[in-house]
């Protein structure tokens, strides 16, 4: 049982650290010359490197917040999680720490589905997605599948 926790927990930390990396590195998009992820586009010139916010509507907004609120939900059901183990009942169910866990699963996955359907209109053609655009999709099903191992399991002495 106990290499059982341990296994959750490893998930739900690496859920959560790719949750982190993809919403704070600044490799959404890239190009030969420009970079974009979800807080600015940078671009570089000959006369060197200019970044300008992203402010270019709505949508980059709810991405900004659904990613935002993927990770807070995330962190919140790693300390539930450890609350319930040590005052849940014997035999209970993590039912609240798999809710809030799916949820950051589906505020990834809403994100990032936003950012591919809308990216086109604010970043150039030419640009690829990147490693955090990536990251962010390998996160969505960890934590859908760590909050899915929490409502099934349950607790033994």
């Amino acid at each position: 049982m106990l290499l059982l926790l341990l296994g959750i927990i490893l998930l739900h930390i690496a859920a959560l650290v790719l949750l982190f990396v993809s919403t704070i590195v600044s490799v959404w998009t890239s190009g030969e010359s420009s970079t974009s992820d979800l807080w600015r586009n940078c671009t570089l010139q000959a006369g060197g490197h200019f970044c300008n916010p992203a402010s270019a509507g709505e949508w980059i907004q709810a991405v900004q917040a659904l990613m935002i609120l993927s990770i807070i939900f995330s962190c919140l059901a790693l300390f539930l999680f450890f609350c319930q183990l040590f005052t849940l009942q014997k035999g209970g169910r993590f039912f609240l720490t798999g809710a809030f866990q799916i949820l950051a699963g589906l505020f990834v996955m809403s994100g990032a589905i936003i950012y591919t359907v809308m990216s086109p209109e604010w970043v150039p053609e030419k640009n690829n997605f990147g490693y955090s655009y990536i990251l962010a999709w390998v996160a969505c099903p960890l934590a859908l599948i760590s909050g899915l191992i929490y409502v099934i399991l349950r607790k033994r002495e």
